[in-house]
């Protein structure tokens, strides 16, 4: 029989890409939904409320692993009802797996906790590893409750991971889909300063993570989910441009971002205007090897672009 894993909020752009790797590689794989659907090839589907341990509990009896990916989307205008939403969510999909895992016969051997880099603020070029100090922030607050509750789950016979996740890059969500039309449009410019860091990975090298924590009997506790060559704003949208075959446009002043944010894209400027400088020092020390750990690469595959030969001339 295939060992199970459970992906808590396993619907969203990481989940379905997490379901699919693990599926390749022999598991079964059941996702955790507020909106399950059909299931099948080697995937199925419980409702949950991510709030409650409700009749989904006994799935994660004999399971291998839990994985949480649950939360509120921090994409949205942080007004105080989305800050409150954000928060409550990590808090409650937490506490509701805690309890579920308290009725289990046979918990499962590994918990995978999704966590932030915006636990370390916007700390400029200062380099951040798992040991840097937090910030005090909204973003950072909401961080801090959450890993705070995880730890405060008590699992004895459960190994626990924390993964706190960069920018990811991969197909068929995340960030880079809109960023790319943007700059498609001739609208790639530097944000802002764009001295702020981006620390990016590909979905790739997300997956392995995801696969190493949920497998290797060494891994436990926090650990930096991002690639090992963090870029300021200004190369990261200079290599978009590239892979896009874009030329240079304007920066776009932070007074303009800030208005685009909040009246056109709905969204919070904060999260393009700060940055983190992260590098995933655990995994390394751990023997880790990178598919990606290049921007041009990534993106390029990240996008479906062929790769770049010789020949081939970036603007």
């Amino acid at each position: 029989m295939a060992k199970r894993v459970v992906l808590a909020g396993g619907s969203g752009f990481l989940g379905r890409s997490l379901a699919r790797e693990l599926v390749r590689r022999g598991y079964a794989v059941t996702i955790l939904s507020r909106t399950p659907r059909t299931g099948g090839g080697g995937i199925d589907y419980l409702g949950w409320d991510a709030a409650t341990a409700g009749d989904w509990s006994g799935t994660l009896d004999g399971a291998e692993a839990v994985v949480n990916l649950a939360g509120r989307t921090v994409n949205c205008v942080h007004t105080e009802e989305n800050k409150r939403q954000i928060l409550e969510s990590r808090i409650a999909s937490v506490r509701a797996l805690g309890e579920a895992f308290a009725r289990c016969r046979q918990p499962p051997a590994a918990w995978v906790q999704s966590a932030s880099l915006a636990i370390y603020g916007n700390p400029g070029d200062r380099i951040c590893a798992e040991d840097a100090p937090y910030a005090d922030d909204f973003s950072a607050q909401v961080c801090r409750q959450w890993e705070a509750t995880f730890e405060a789950v008590t699992a004895p016979a459960t190994r626990k991971v924390i993964l706190r996740i960069g920018i990811v890059l991969g197909r068929g969500g995340g960030a880079l889909a809109p960023l790319a039309n943007l700059t498609r449009r001739f609208l790639g410019g530097t944000v802002g300063s764009g001295r702020q860091y981006l620390s990016w990975l590909h979905l790739a090298d997300m997956n392995e993570m995801f696969l190493q924590a949920i497998g290797r009997p060494d891994i436990a506790g926090v650990y930096n989910a991002t690639g090992p060559e963090p870029v300021t704003n200004a190369v990261f949208m200079r290599e978009l441009r590239r892979a896009v075959g874009r030329p240079w446009v304007p920066p776009a002043p932070e007074w303009a971002v800030r208005f685009g944010a909040r009246w056109f894209m709905r969204t919070d400027a904060d999260l393009a205007l700060t940055g983190r400088r992260c590098v995933p020092r655990r995994f390394l020390d751990q023997g880790f090897r990178f598919q990606y750990p290049a921007l041009p690469a990534a993106l390029r595959e990240a996008l479906g672009l062929p790769k770049t030969t010789p020949t081939q001339k970036n603007v």
